[in-house]
Formats: C-alpha cells, sequence, structure tokens
C-alpha cells in the first residue's frame, strides 16, 4: 500500500471515539474478527467499553493510533480530525452525516466539509458520511453495523460510495472471498481511485470492483487504471447515472458530479475497465477474475445434460460479444470416447444422462470442452433445495476437471439460487468458479474478456467558462476549415440580387438554407438541387433575411454525425453516428474521449450499425475512410486548440463520398 494510508487499513492499534451502539459495533466487529492489535476507546466518562479500557481524552491513549473511527458530531469531528493529525494518528474514518452531501437541507455543510479536509492536513480521512472498512484478511474493522465477511489470507476488494450497497455486498453468500470492503462517503479528501491504488498494494489483493456514483479527479483515475495494468489487478465497475433520475440521486446524495453517461462510458472504455450492469455481475466477475483473471477472448464452450439448457445458455450468448467455436477433432475424439455413439457432438453440448453418478467419466467428458482454444468452460448443474446429495458427483467431476487439465472450468446454476453456498465455497476452494446464475455467468465471462491496457495519453480537460455564443453555419464552417474539415463552396447572401451574384460564382446545383435558425429543415429552411436561374427565388421563399447559398455534394454514399460535447465531468466526448435528419431516431453512435487516434475512429466506425453502407453496400461504392478519419482528426485538433472556451462542435451530416468527407452543416458553440 502507498504509505499515507498503509497505517489506516492495516492498523496495529485502532482507537474508538465517541458512545453508544455505533461504536460499540465497531469495537465487537473487530474482536469477532479476530484483531491481534490494540482497540482503545474513548469517551470522557465511561471506564470501559465493551469490556476494553476506556480514556477519557485523546491524550491519554498509550499512542498515537494507526486508524481512528471517530462516532460523534459533525462539529466535534472536525475538533478531533485536527487533534489527531496534531499527534500524528494513521489516518480516521468520519462517520458523521451533514457535510456536503447536505448542502441542500444546509448550506453550512460545504464549508464544513471544507473545515475538515483543512484539519486533517496531511492525515488520511475516510468520509466523512462514511461507514469505513473492512479489513478480513488481518481482521480490523472499522465498521459501525452487522457484515457478512469472514477471515480471509487472500481475496478481492470492493469499494462503494454507498455504504448500505456495501453492508449488502458483504452478505453474498456466493463463495467469494472479500479482502476489503471500503465505503468512500463524500470523499472530501481521498478519492475513490487514491483508495483503490492504496489497496492494489497489498499483494493479497487479487481483483478489485469499484461501485461508482461520479468520477472526481480524471487524472486520479488514470493513474489507477495505468497502476493497476501494472500490477497484474484487474479492476471492474458498476457505473450508476444512466438515467436522469440517477443522476439526480447522485448529486443530491454525494455532491459528486455524475456528468453523462455517454462521457462515463467512454472514460471506462479508455482506462480499460469494464462495466457492469448489475451487483449480482460485479460480484460473478469479481469470482472468475479471483481465481483466473483476465481471459484472453471470448470464446466459450458449455455442456449441460439438458439439450434445454444448451439451447438457452447459446441463446443467451447472442447479445454479448462471446463465442462457441466449434469442436477441435481432438474434443470430438476425447467426447466420443467419454460418451460413446450415441451423444451428437456439438458446442454447446448436450451429453444426456448415460454417465451421470460416473464422476470418472463424467470428468472426462467435461474435459472435453476444455482446450487452448477455449477460453471458459462451463457446465450447467442446477442443485436441487430439496436433496442435492445425487449431485455430489458433479461438483467432484468439476473439481477433478480442474485438477487434471488446469484449464479454466466453471459450474454454472441457471438460476442464482440453485447451487448452496457450500458447494460454491467448496467449488472456488479447488479453483473451478460456481456462477450463480446463467445470465451473470455470461456477464462476468464477457466482462472478463474485455479487460484491455489503458490508453497512455490522458484525457484532454475542458475549460470552465459558460458558452454564451453559437457561431452561425459559415462562421463554424471557416473555423473547422482552418484546422482540414473539407466544407463545400459557398456564400452568404442578402437580398435577391446579392443571391443571384453569389449562384453565378457557385457551380450548380446549390444547398441553400436560411440562416439563425438552429433546425432549419424543421422550419422548411432548407432546399435542394437549386439550379442557378432559380436561386433568387428560392431564397426569397426561405424567408430569412440572410442565407447560405453552397454548392451540393452529388455523389453521397453515406452521412455521418461527428460531435464533441463538453463534458465537465469526463472531458470532451467525441460522438461517431449516423448522420441527417433521422439522427435522434436511429440513434447509431458510438463515443470517445479526446484525444484519439487514427486507430480508434476507424474501429469506431466499423461498430455502427450503418458501417455496412460506408464499407459499399450492394454493389454500392464504398466510402473514402481515410477522408473520414481526417475530418474527424481536424475536428479534434480545432477542439484541442479551443479548449478553453468550447462548449460544442456538431458537424451534421458529414457527407461521404467515394472520394472525400465534406462537412455540410456546422455548429459551435463556446464562450
Amino acid at each position: 500500500m502507498t504509505k499515507s494510508l498503509r497505517r489506516l487499513f492495516q492498523p496495529k492499534s485502532i482507537a474508538i471515539i465517541g458512545g453508544g451502539a455505533w461504536c460499540e459495533q465497531v469495537i465487537k466487529q473487530s474482536v469477532g474478527m479476530g484483531f491481534s492489535g490494540e482497540i482503545w476507546p474513548v469517551h470522557p466518562k465511561a471506564a470501559e467499553i465493551s469490556g476494553h479500557q476506556a480514556y477519557a481524552s485523546l491524550a491519554d491513549l498509550p499512542a498515537a493510533p494507526d486508524a481512528v473511527f471517530i462516532g460523534v458530531n459533525r462539529h466535534a469531528t472536525v475538533g478531533l480530525v485536527a487533534r489527531l493529525s496534531e499527534m500524528g494518528a494513521g489516518g480516521a474514518v468520519c462517520f458523521a452525516s451533514g457535510f456536503a452531501e447536505a448542502v441542500a437541507e444546509d448550506e453550512t455543510g460545504d464549508d464544513l466539509q471544507a473545515q475538515l479536509v483543512a484539519a486533517a492536513g496531511e492525515m488520511p480521512i475516510l468520509g466523512p458520511n462514511c461507514y469505513g472498512f473492512v479489513n478480513a484478511l488481518d481482521g480490523a474493522l472499522l465498521w459501525p453495523d452487522q457484515h457478512g465477511c469472514q477471515r480471509v489470507d487472500r481475496g478481492v476488494a470492493i469499494l462503494t460510495q454507498s455504504s448500505n450497497i456495501a453492508i449488502n455486498l458483504t452478505m453474498q453468500q456466493r463463495g467469494l472471498p472479500i479482502a476489503y470492503v471500503v465505503t468512500c462517503g463524500n470523499m472530501a479528501q481521498t478519492s475513490q481511485a487514491q483508495i483503490a491504488s492504496a489497496l492494489i498494494d497489498d499483494p493479497r489483493v487479487t481483483a478489485v470492483g469499484l461501485h461508482i456514483e461520479g468520477f472526481s479527479d480524471l487524472r486520479d483515475w488514470e493513474a489507477l487504471a495505468a497502476k493497476a495494468y501494472k500490477q497484474g489487478v484487474p479492476l471492474v465497475a458498476l457505473k450508476v447515472g444512466a438515467s436522469e433520475q440517477a443522476q439526480q440521486a447522485t448529486v443530491s446524495h454525494t455532491a459528486s458530479l455524475a456528468g453523462s453517461d455517454a462521457g462515463a462510458q467512454a472514460f471506462l472504455d479508455r482506462l480499460g475497465i469494464p462495466r457492469l450492469s448489475a451487483l449480482p455481475d460485479l460480484l460473478e466477475t469479481l469470482k472468475l477474475l479471483h481465481c483466473y483473471g483476465p481471459l484472453p477472448s471470448g470464446d466459450i464452450a458449455s455442456i449441460s445434460c439438458s439439450g434445454g439448457e444448451a439451447s438457452l445458455i447459446a441463446d443467451m450468448s447472442v447479445e454479448t460479444t462471446l463465442s462457441f467455436p466449434p469442436l477441435s477433432n481432438h474434443q470430438q475424439a476425447q467426447l466420443r470416447d467419454a460418451l460413446g455413439p450415441m451423444v451428437a457432438l456439438n458446442n454447446p453440448l448436450d451429453y444426456h444422462t448415460y454417465i451421470w453418478r460416473d464422476e470418472d467419466a463424467m470428468a472426462r467428458a467435461w474435459s472435453g470442452m476444455t482446450g487452448d482454444s477455449i477460453a471458459m468452460t462451463f457446465s450447467i448443474v442446477d442443485y436441487p433445495t430439496t436433496d442435492a446429495a445425487d449431485w455430489a458427483c458433479a461438483t467432484g467431476a468439476a473439481l477433478k476437471v480442474r485438477a487434471d487439465t488446469s484449464a479454466r472450468f466453471a459450474v454454472v446454476a441457471t438460476l442464482p439460487e440453485l447451487m448452496s453456498p457450500e458447494v460454491a465455497t467448496e467449488l472456488m476452494a479447488g479453483g473451478v468458479v460456481p456462477f450463480l446464475g446463467l445470465r451473470e455467468a455470461l456477464a462476468a465471462t464477457e466482462a472478463a474478456a474485455n479487460l484491455h491496457p489503458p490508453k497512455q495519453q490522458p484525457v484532454c480537460l475542458p475549460g470552465t467558462a459558460e458558452a454564451t455564443v453559437t457561431l452561425s453555419e459559415a462562421v463554424s464552417k471557416l473555423a473547422l476549415a482552418a484546422h482540414g474539415v473539407l466544407t463545400p463552396q459557398n456564400r452568404t447572401a442578402r437580398g435577391m440580387d446579392a443571391v443571384a451574384a453569389a449562384a453565378v460564382q457557385l457551380r450548380p446545383p446549390f444547398a441553400i438554407k436560411g440562416v439563425g435558425l438552429a433546425h432549419k429543415s424543421e422550419h422548411a429552411a432548407v432546399r435542394l438541387e437549386v439550379q442557378a436561374e432559380d436561386a433568387a427565388t428560392v431564397a426569397a421563399n426561405i424567408g430569412t433575411a440572410e442565407v447560405l447559398i453552397e454548392e451540393m455534394i452529388t455523389d453521397t454514399v453515406a452521412e455521418l454525425l461527428v460531435g464533441v460535447m463538453r463534458d465537465p465531468a469526463h472531458g470532451f466526448v467525441l460522438t461517431l453516428g449516423a448522420g441527417g435528419v433521422l439522427t435522434e431516431i436511429l440513434r447509431d453512435t458510438v463515443s470517445m474521449l479526446l484525444p484519439v487516434q487514427t486507430a480508434d475512429i476507424e474501429t469506431a466506425l466499423t461498430t455502427l450499425n450503418c458501417a455496412p453502407l460506408l464499407s459499399g453496400y450492394r454493389g454500392k461504392p464504398a466510402a473514402n475512410t481515410a477522408s473520414i478519419v481526417e475530418a474527424v482528426l481536424a475536428v479534434q485538433a480545432y477542439v484541442l486548440a479551443n479548449a478553453e472556451t468550447l462548449s460544442e462542435v456538431e458537424i451534421n451530416p458529414l457527407l461521404c463520398t467515394p472520394d472525400r468527407a465534406v462537412a455540410v452543416d456546422a455548429l459551435i458553440r463556446k464562450a
């Protein structure tokens, strides 16, 4: 661990300041977990608390404590933190609420939180509004409530901004060894990323699960991702805030900035951190990573004694990036030897029940579904809740497969309740992943197969100036053209004579647009295929004082949207997608954070539903991908040059032809 947090998370002495049930629980939980260090209650009146001698004040303690749980009101907490910092304590958990998270009800909360941070100085603090942590490796718990953790020699770390979710996660009955649970609270001083960075220095931590409500310092997260990848400790996240309601709840609960969900997803992608959408998925992914670490691919195999289950897993995998490669000749030979001629060999495989209860034969058959080309093999087994004695052979066969082959192997219950905690623990002890739930198993496997190195280049941090100016289309195009974006030849004109003069200077047919309207097509202010002799009349009919007349692009293969939005929480979000008037309906987009490279853009384009149009659909010519990439990089160049003042850039559409990519409409908003 980092020097600043080691004493807090691995203490030799714990002080508990305050009385009442919360503080007594901190003592009881550490004692119950077998903490071998000193426990010092601090209370001005009590002689002893929960069987431990109490000290009247901090000055009476035998030494500066390594870890302190402060369970008094918020105003007293600030003064105590100052005194602990002065005496050289290792760190403190600030349990009290009423700080920045309560600013909507009490406007003094922000100021009080600032006072708390100042009082702490160089001493690390967790919270405020924080339950603290469980260290199940050393039995050190600064935790004022129940929990479900047990002592372990190694395991995963879980960090969450919600103390209630943390409690619930400790109660899991899935065989997952949990080394640390840390609640972050308001993160007034120490961020979630900094906490995770400290925990992965403990070699007993195998993976880290992050429940994230909002990112604070992006540079902390970038440093964490780089460090975790270098040290081989995988990170996975459950990031909330996809809904408007969740974002509102996040701000009021933790005073953290949620930002846009597209930006959050793009940031996680950039960090190489897979994102889960549910707590069971997070736990199952951590379980897999604890056993095997990241998977080399999404190639999986499944074996079950029912065709229904084989069909079920095949159908459920359709919406994932996982795949079932065909059986190799070696696999087929091994399976035929184990199963005989009555079983049709496929992946997924229904092996029927001919060999049920024959543990060795089951192990030989299940081993046949492993191999160098398979990242994870599933054996689907549902243990009955009535009498599971006849299913002991399945547990034994799975353990034998792992012992004999060293292959990555999992036993999967289609429903979470169809595998007992005892079976899950036995499988985990033998290096077999016990997946509780078929959907959860697929989600976990997909996540473990999608871990990748973080981007080395840091995200571009935007300025904070509010956008006050929306540039006209013509001015926007000029600004972008100066950085390399191709635009049609055009003229801005007022009055019929000026339009007629502009028509002579340009090559028809023309697009004529009204100037000063945000959504010109909705006002019938865009006219296409206009000939020179009709230009003046068409311009007059549009009805705006000024029009933009430009040469039309006639050999279009596809229309794209290229947009960049300033996201205060995550940076500049680049969105690529299907463009034109149906952009909002199609919602065919992909988002990334700037800066991006050529390969990033090329890969992103292939993920779009409209990608076949770009590559040439049904004999039609293909778009010039290199020109599209150049256009996107040119937009990026403009953004990076104006990062302090820029709010939004949009090209819609970028007309893609076999030869070039041309921005025929553009918008810029900036300070």
